[in-house]
């Protein structure tokens, strides 16, 4: 199967150039996506673009993934409706570095002919001097044809209206295109939807100052099925990097799909043949409540961004809270891990010197803590035996914890009930 037919078949094709098929028919074809640097992690919301360079290297193309080191100080105006804040160069060039070790995941970047290569634009706009940039670059492209772009009259009709800085990205990004078709045979640009200005802004410039045939590829943007943003949570965007978004936080967030939007993520972002989706498809209409299609999207992704052995944590994280995992697994994680698993659930900090001289549990849970309202509840609660610390049923209202029942020297992990978590912080 081709490159295009393989994103049509997945529902991520989005708008294709005429022509663009017939030559990634032909042979190989060097084709690039641009990444944004103004954070040092990409985020789940990048992952469509870094699949449709897989599918593309795959295909057996060479795909490109320009890391705007210069474009990140300018900002791109599709999509938004403010200015964003410049970034310094130190902070970028720490950006490119973390986002390069990302990409190293997926893309095989030592695989012979079409290995895939990184570049950064900084590398070729910053000896470029403004006065050569719109004599070479400017004077191509017209006020009218920039003006006439979406992201520039939403903006331009806009309350905040637009810098001349953001107004003149059109053009930098042009550029890039035309540097990588002159000096690296790129032919294609591929994107978001929201791109397709900016790149055909590229294959304009091309034509117009070479006289040159280039050509553009733009994947669907990623929905939701309830019209909310895709890749956000109450908490935040989900990143890629481990140290931003917990490896169990990544696994939940997928497991957490809708049905619907299930069917079409399982297409987007794995690598599962069409047979193999279709039956666990079957899978899931037969018994929805397995969430089979979830399952499958959740550990696949997680174990291709983290790794199996970051998965199989994950797994047995979720086990602990909802299942018969013993206290014990916490001790492989931690402490920042425990914290990440306990996000949400209601927490107490107690003096560790007091836990050293022995706390009656009583006191522990209603005094120093306040998993109980009050002393008289929480001995009524222990005496009915539905109240456990350490996943230990606490067997009497006079047991006394001490510093030797700490996990990790540190925590506490109290029921009430079975789905009631507590956790308790000796500082």
């Amino acid at each position: 199967m081709n490159f295009v037919e393989e994103l049509r078949w997945r529902g991520m094709l989005h708008d294709i150039m005429p022509g663009t098929e017939d030559l990634l028919n032909k042979g190989m074809v060097s084709g690039y996506i641009g990444f944004d640097p103004t954070a040092d992690s990409l985020h789940v919301g990048s992952l469509a673009q870094i699949m449709t360079m897989i599918h593309f290297q795959r295909a057996g193309h060479k795909p490109f993934a320009l890391v705007g080191g210069a474009t990140g100080m300018v900002g791109d105006p599709s999509g938004k409706s403010q200015e964003r804040n410049l970034l310094s160069e130190d902070t970028l060039q720490h950006n490119l570095k973390g986002i390069k070790k990302q990409l190293e995941k997926f893309l095989n970047f030592n695989c012979g002919i079409n290995s895939a290569q990184m570049v950064n634009n900084y590398d070729w706009f910053k000896d470029f001097t403004f006065l050569d940039f719109i004599r070479d670059v400017g004077k191509h492209i017209t006020v009218n044809y920039m003006m006439a772009k979406d992201s520039v009259k939403n903006r331009i009709s806009g309350e905040t209206g637009m810098s001349f800085t953001e107004f003149s990205y059109q053009l930098v990004q042009g550029y890039d295109f035309y540097y990588l078709w002159k000096n690296h045979n790129c032919a294609l640009q591929m994107g978001g939807s929201d791109q397709w200005g900016n790149i055909v802004t590229g294959t304009e410039l091309i034509r117009r100052k070479d006289a040159g045939e280039a050509y553009a590829l733009t994947t669907q943007l990623i929905k939701k099925a309830d019209g909310s943003k895709f890749g956000k949570t109450e908490g935040g965007n989900i990143w890629l990097d481990p140290e931003k978004t917990s490896p169990y936080k990544f696994y939940q967030f997928w497991l957490n799909t809708s049905d619907e939007d299930a069917k079409a993520y399982i297409r987007i972002f794995t690598l599962f043949d069409e047979q193999t989706i279709e039956s666990l498809e079957a899978e899931q209409n037969a018994a929805p409540h397995l969430r089979v299609l979830q399952k499958a999207l959740a550990k696949d992704i997680t174990i291709r961004v983290h790794g199996e052995a970051e998965f199989e944590k994950a797994i047995k994280s979720s086990e602990f809270l909802f299942g018969n995992i013993a206290i014990d697994f916490l001790n492989e994680l931690s402490n920042a891990e425990v914290l990440t698993l306990f996000d949400g659930v209601p927490n107490f900090a107690i003096s560790l010197n007091e836990l050293q001289k022995g706390i009656n549990v009583v006191d522990l849970l209603a005094t120093y803590t306040s998993v109980f309202p009050s002393k008289g509840e929480a001995k009524k609660m222990i005496q009915g035996g539905g109240t456990a610390i350490n996943k230990l049923k606490i067997n009497s209202p006079d047991d006394v914890y001490q510093r030797d029942d700490l996990i990790n020297d540190k925590f506490l992990v109290a029921q009430k009930g079975k789905k009631n978590y507590f956790l308790i912080i000796a500082e």
